[in-house]
């Protein structure tokens, strides 16, 4: 039996959400060899719900394909229908570290200038807004304002 265990509702569930999937991983005439196994686990890492396609006759052959899969990279099996295995497996959390000297990036927005004049097309203009810039109402481009540094005199008052 595979590490994860669904219950009906959920097994249902995740069915209704594969309907629209295309297979990601396809599993030719070599059957499952370790590049089958780490391109399916690369994808249930990446999308955690795939389908996989078997190109395979023999439904005892593709049944034990979905358990060995199912096993080996801790999915639950989901749906066996026809040449299609769907496979469900939670997407794992990712690590991020956060570095407090990293500023935000540059970034392009784009700004509608409107004229005075009624029924002419707003200009459109891309501005590069860097990380310590703002845009205002009006368009501009603003340098963001740096707390100014309180003197010791008035340190000490406060």
């Amino acid at each position: 039996m595979s590490a994860i265990q669904l219950t009906v509702a959920q097994r249902k569930e995740h069915r209704a959400e594969a309907h629209h999937l295309d297979p990601v991983v396809m599993i030719g005439g070599d059957g499952l060899t370790p590049a089958v196994k780490k391109e399916v686990d690369a994808a249930l890492k990446a999308h955690g719900l795939i389908k996989v396609r078997v190109f395979s006759d023999e439904r005892v052959e593709r049944e034990t394909i979905l358990t060995t899969l199912a096993d080996e990279l801790n999915a639950a099996p989901i749906q066996h229908i026809g040449k299609l295995l769907v496979l469900w497996r939670p997407i794992p959390e990712k690590e991020r570290t956060i570095d407090e000297d990293r500023r935000p990036g540059p970034r392009d927005v784009k700004v509608l200038k409107f004229s005075k004049k009624g029924g002419q097309r707003p200009e459109v203009k891309v501005l590069r807004v860097l990380g310590n810039q703002r845009l205002t109402p009006g368009g501009k481009v603003k340098r963001a304002k740096k707390p100014r540094p309180t003197s010791v005199k008035k340190r000490s008052q406060a």
